[in-house]
C-alpha cells in the first residue's frame, strides 16, 4: 500500500481525530509492551491534541487513510524532540515509521541534535532509533517499575 508523508494541520478537526485514534491503538500496545497504561499520548483528547503545539506529519495513502504519524517539538534552542511516532498496528514492519523518521530527519538537517524517548521495554522502537544513529543517552525510572530511555542524534561535531 503506497502513500505519502504530509504535514498535518492540528486545525483540521477531521485529521486530528485521526491522529488521536491512530495514537490510541499505537500507544495502547506500547502501553502492554512496558506494563504502564498512563503514557501521556493514552490521556490526550483532540484538544489536547490541537493545543499541544508540536508539529505532525502524517503517512497517508492514496485513499487518505492515515497510516502512520510523527510529532515534532522544539524543547530548547538548537534541538528538536520526536515528541511521537505512531504506526497502526496492522501495518507494522512495512517501513513506515522508518519513512516518518528519514521525512523528518531531512526536513530538520540543519537541526545539530535530535532527541527521542521510548519505554526501555519498547525493544521494535529502541532498534528503529539506533537504525538511524540514534544513541541511548539515558534511562530513568518515569513510574514504578517503567524506565524511559531518551536517545540523542548529534549532527555536528563528534557526531556521538
Amino acid at each position: 500500500m503506497e502513500g505519502k508523508i504530509i504535514p498535518i494541520s492540528l486545525q483540521d478537526t477531521d485529521l486530528v481525530l485521526e491522529i488521536w485514534r491512530l495514537q490510541h491503538l499505537a500507544y495502547r500496545l506500547e502501553a502492554q509492551w512496558i506494563g504502564f497504561n498512563e503514557i501521556p499520548p493514552l490521556l490526550d483528547t483532540v484538544e489536547t491534541i490541537q493545543g499541544c503545539g508540536e508539529s505532525f506529519f502524517g503517512y497517508i495513502t492514496d485513499d487518505m487513510e492515515l497510516l502512520g504519524a510523527i510529532a515534532v517539538e522544539t524543547e530548547e534552542e538548537g534541538t528538536r524532540t520526536i515528541s511521537r511516532m505512531m504506526v497502526h498496528p496492522l501495518h507494522f514492519r512495512k517501513g513506515i515509521a522508518g519513512q516518518l523518521i528519514e521525512y523528518v530527519l531531512d526536513l530538520y538537517r540543519d537541526v545539530p541534535k535530535m532527541i527521542v524517548s521510548t519505554g526501555l521495554k519498547n525493544i521494535p522502537a529502541s532498534n528503529l532509533y539506533q537504525k538511524y544513529g540514534f544513541k541511548p543517552v539515558e534511562t530513568q525510572e518515569v513510574a514504578p517499575g517503567v524506565e524511559l530511555t531518551t536517545f540523542h542524534l548529534n549532527r555536528i561535531n563528534d557526531r556521538s
